[in-house]
């Protein structure tokens, strides 16, 4: 079977840690005699995360760094979403909730589908996800969101749409994921004199 971007990591083992972190590039000037600021906010915005696996047998292993090989440096691309208690929102998220009207942009998103009348039908920090193939994107709900009663409800994002999603297309809440690519063209691993391999790697968010 011929490598398919973006390829998925195995489901197991999970990371024994991520790191997770966001860039943007806002720009802040000062007056010279009075240091009073203006700030303007760029657009752009992207995820990072640095990933470490626990120390693990090579039948464990070599199913990862098959992946990481085969993203061929920084040129192809893989799936990676949240782990943990991550991987499930902390709000209701019952529903079948959906992208509410095209056309949008920006920071906050139209949706409906959702069960009504929820409260805390999405909290902060809920990872979702929407769109699909090298279009896929993870974004975190920003602040508390409660259904109305046609099961409606406007969503504050991080990060800010960078393509306008399909009307009524699906919102994933439950093992969201994104699309990402290696932060650099080496991929290294060690492994001990016992065959115990240790793999770590940077990723940033592809777009």
């Amino acid at each position: 079977m011929a490598v398919t971007y973006p390829l998925s990591f195995p489901a197991t083992p999970q990371p024994a840690q991520v790191e997770w972190g966001g860039m943007q590039v806002p720009g802040v000037s000062a007056a010279l005699f009075t240091f009073v600021q203006q700030s303007y906010e760029w657009p752009g915005q992207r995820w990072l995360c640095s990933v470490r696996y626990a120390a693990m047998k090579d039948d464990k292993a070599r199913p990862i760094i098959a992946v990481l090989m085969a993203l061929e440096g920084r040129f192809g691309t893989c799936l990676w979403g949240p782990s943990g208690d991550d991987t499930t929102p902390r709000g209701v998220a019952t529903g079948t909730p959906l992208v509410n009207g095209a056309n949008q942009t920006g920071k906050t998103l139209v949706t409906d589908g959702w069960t009504p009348s929820v409260t805390g039908i999405l909290k902060a920090g809920d990872f979702l996800q929407f769109g699909s193939g090298l279009k896929q994107r993870l974004h975190m709900n920003l602040v508390d969101v409660n259904s109305d009663a046609g099961g409606n409800a406007t969503l504050d994002l991080w990060p800010r749409q960078r393509e306008s999603p399909a009307d009524n297309a699906a919102i994933v809440t439950a093992s969201p994921k994104g699309v990402f690519r290696l932060r650099s063209n080496e991929r290294k691993w060690d492994m001990g004199v016992a065959s115990v391999y240790g793999v770590t790697f940077d990723l940033e968010e592809a777009f």
